[in-house]
């Protein structure tokens, strides 16, 4: 079946004239050439459900008509590729991740921190901020007093994402009380504040956090090196090719001895692993030397 057959039977209300395999296609090359997001074909029904809305707004008739649009209007395009990408997360994920921050990077923060020292974080592909305040939690640990102590300090955690939209949320540090379920009794006691159904990011958390709107395949504007990158489950949106180029560049943004958390479905390959070992599942480390 082509992926014209494959529109016509899935979506019979749908008119060639209104969405057809040359604008799938148009999309898909942008979607890739902007964000290194590949679209395969099984994609297509995706596609539709999520520019659609933005097809109506703009006033087009047609995706064919819309894809002019996005080729000549950055802002236009920017809202499509916010709109295509996927924003799943939640609060904890892949928790051995957290757990070996805690056990085995968060000891030796804690003791420069205190001798005056920087930490510099980053959570590339942060959506709509679990990640980020996991991390955040985690580091300020459960013993209250200290972390306070420990937000104090020289500490700074950049969170960016290409989708404004999810970053809206993470600022707001908002979240329903059930979602914080994962995160162990003592952090949530710690950072947390409860108001019934929602819960809020404790302050001395939020004054950490930095957001910025940041496509990972555009240019960085961060100056100085990172002691820590978390970005996972981001790069298996990417093909090969763009994945190998971008881990290379957290190895460069990475200080010697620099952390890098991945997702569980990625690995790390290509030129860049001759600068890493592996401490852990998927967890890396940038060598000294």
């Amino acid at each position: 079946m082509s992926l014209m057959e494959a529109l016509d039977a899935s979506m019979p209300g749908v008119s060639p004239g209104i969405y057809d395999e040359k604008d799938f296609r148009a999309i898909s090359e942008i979607a890739h050439a902007e964000a290194g997001i590949v679209l395969p074909a099984g994609k297509a029904m995706l596609v539709y459900s999520r520019l659609a809305p933005l097809v109506r707004n703009s006033g087009c008739a047609t995706f064919g008509a819309y894809v002019i649009r996005i080729r000549e209007d950055a802002v236009e395009r920017s809202k499509t590729i916010c709109a295509l990408t996927t924003n799943h997360t939640f609060f904890y994920r892949e928790s051995h991740h957290f757990e070996h921050f805690a056990s085995d990077v968060r000891p030796g923060f804690v003791n420069r921190l205190r001798s005056g020292g920087k930490v510099r974080l980053w959570s590339a592909g942060s959506s709509s901020g679990e990640e980020t305040w996991s991390l955040l939690m985690t580091l300020l640990g459960p013993d209250r007093s200290e972390g306070i102590d420990i937000a104090k300090r020289d500490v700074r955690l950049l969170a960016s994402d290409i989708a404004t939209h999810a970053l809206t949320k993470a600022r707001a540090a908002t979240y329903r009380t059930e979602d914080l379920k994962p995160v162990p009794d003592a952090l949530r006691r710690n950072w947390t504040q409860n108001s019934g159904d929602e819960t809020t990011i404790a302050p001395e958390v939020q004054q950490i956090a930095r957001f910025r709107t940041l496509n990972l395949l555009g240019d960085w504007p961060m100056q100085g090196q990172f002691d820590v990158i978390f970005c996972r489950n981001v790069m298996i949106y990417f093909d090969n090719p763009t994945k190998e180029r971008l881990v290379a560049r957290f190895v460069d943004k990475l200080v010697p001895g620099g952390w890098l958390y991945i997702g569980h479905s990625e690995r790390v390959t290509g030129p860049a692993m001759e600068h890493l070992s592996t401490m852990g599942p998927t967890i890396y480390r940038k060598r000294s030397a």
